[in-house]
């Protein structure tokens, strides 16, 4: 699902969504998320966990083998 942030305006992911934008599943970004395997940042609301655009591109970037 795709959220426009309304203080920023920028578009913010949840879980399941940014797990597809990335080609892995749920389940593996709240792994990474609780062991800290990586730095992608996340955003916690209560129970509800979101993932930046921005972040997401920033992780696939960092990970660009040449």
């Amino acid at each position: 699902m795709l959220i426009k942030s309304p203080s920023t305006n920028q578009q913010v992911f949840n879980r399941k969504t940014a797990a597809k934008y990335l080609g892995v599943s749920p389940n593996t970004l709240a792994v990474w998320a609780c062991t800290k395997r990586y730095n992608l940042k996340y955003i916690k609301m209560g129970r509800a966990v979101r993932y930046r655009l921005h972040d997401l591109e920033k992780f696939v970037e960092e990970r660009l083998q040449t």
